[in-house]
């Protein structure tokens, strides 16, 4: 049984890992073309059809690359698409969030000083939080309000901040930032599945079968590729925020959540600016900086209240199983005697605030819920405590290791 948890972790990090490494490659080619259209020029003696072209150094040689406004006069004998950057981001980000949040969900999804739900009743509506977004945008976008961008967009802003506040009510902190970025994303990747992936197809379509294709299509691709481009810099702060407490354990979260879709506006306004030769705009900066201080302020507005009184909630039957089992005694010891420094409401190391990772570690309740996290980093693995913090005691590892291992095996 302590060998699956080992290596469910591994799995849990690879999987995070390839999550990681298929975003950059989507992020990396969504910046790249969004950049490059917006810095097509108009030159002399263009091909039929063509709206710019660009030339590039890179890698020890030259790039001539052209757009196609609709489409070139004749089929090319080869094209390159680009999907699976996005689809892969996606299916290995619903993976990690299965494998933190929904076979972890006790820990990490669940908060009952919110919301009374059954880990199942969680799941539903972790799930049913990922594809909302994408049918109320997508409707947004084929009403008549598709045809006033501005103004879709305040109203979508309008759905995120509902969102927002709607998953902080019944998830953690960690879990509803989390989630309100999976939301965010599947708008992003269902753009590409339902929307610019079909529309370039009928327009290849089109081209096989010798027919002028029609620019609405690609107008369509377009104005969803741009959207993207401005939801991106949110997703990935979304994504990284359950690693920062000051983000997630706050009972402002939620409006934390919302002004960051607004950082990430200026930003992309700022770059997608200078791309165009539009000019710089400064003020975006300003702006952005604005933002976060304001962010920053309400990070430190409650400090870490939002944290549960844990000695206040009835026990998991997983962690029933760990408070009776043989060792329980000498593994709390071992936690609070090396952990409790850092991991404590108040935490007594010098410069230190607030918990790391909003993990506390002083009562058994504590001790109780973070089990299995205490099992993987200070019982079979030394990543805690910090050595330059305390050398802790061979024995006392041991110590946690027989606990769980009699829990898991009783």
């Amino acid at each position: 049984m302590y060998d699956l948890a080992i290596l469910w972790d591994w799995v849990a990090f690879a999987v995070r890992w390839l999550h990681v490494i298929t975003a950059i490659a989507w992020i990396g080619s969504s910046f790249y073309f969004i950049a490059l259209d917006l810095g097509l020029r108009k030159t002399p003696n263009l091909p039929v059809g063509a709206h710019g072209e660009e030339w590039q150094v890179h890698g020890g040689g030259f790039y001539h690359i052209r757009k196609f406004l609709v489409a070139p006069e004749q089929m090319p004998d080869h094209l390159t698409w680009f999907k699976w950057e996005s689809y892969s981001t996606w299916l290995s980000g619903a993976a990690l969030l299965m494998i933190v949040y929904w076979v972890g969900g006790e820990l990490f999804l669940l908060d009952p000083t919110k919301a009374d739900l059954t880990l199942f009743q969680g799941i539903l509506i972790s799930a049913a939080s990922i594809g909302v977004g994408w049918v109320l945008y997508d409707q947004l976008c084929k009403s008549r309000l598709g045809d006033f961008p501005t103004a879709m967009m305040l109203v979508l802003f309008a759905i995120i901040v509902v969102m927002s506040w709607g998953l902080n009510q019944v998830f953690t902190g960690r879990a509803a930032l989390l989630h309100l970025g999976a939301f965010t994303a599947t708008i992003m990747t269902a753009n590409v599945f339902f929307i610019i992936m079909p529309n370039q197809r009928i327009v290849v379509a089109d081209l096989q079968a010798g027919r002028t294709p029609d620019p609405k299509y690609g107008k369509i691709a377009k104005l969803r590729s741009t959207h993207n481009n401005y939801l991106t810099l949110p997703v990935v702060f979304l994504m990284l925020s359950n690693h920062y407490p000051l983000a997630f354990g706050t009972q402002y979260a939620w409006i934390i959540a919302c002004l960051v879709f607004l950082m990430g506006v200026t930003i992309r306004h700022f770059f997608n600016s200078m791309h165009a030769r539009k000019g710089t705009t400064w003020w975006t900066w300003a702006v952005t900086a604005m933002l976060l201080v304001v962010i920053a302020w309400l990070s430190s507005v409650p400090g870490m209240d939002s944290y549960e009184d844990s000695e206040a909630r009835a026990l998991t039957q997983a962690e029933q199983r760990y408070a009776e089992a043989d060792g329980f005694e000498d593994a709390f010891y071992a936690v609070t005697g090396n952990c409790s420094m850092c991991h404590a409401r108040e935490p007594s190391w010098d410069g230190m605030y607030w918990p790391p990772k909003g993990v506390t570690l002083e009562t058994e309740a504590d001790v109780l819920r973070h089990a299995g996290q205490i099992y993987l980093q200070a019982g079979v693995s030394h990543a805690m405590p910090p050595p330059n913090a305390f050398e802790m005691d061979p024995e006392q590892r041991a110590a946690i290791v027989r606990w769980i291992r009699a829990a898991r095996e009783g």
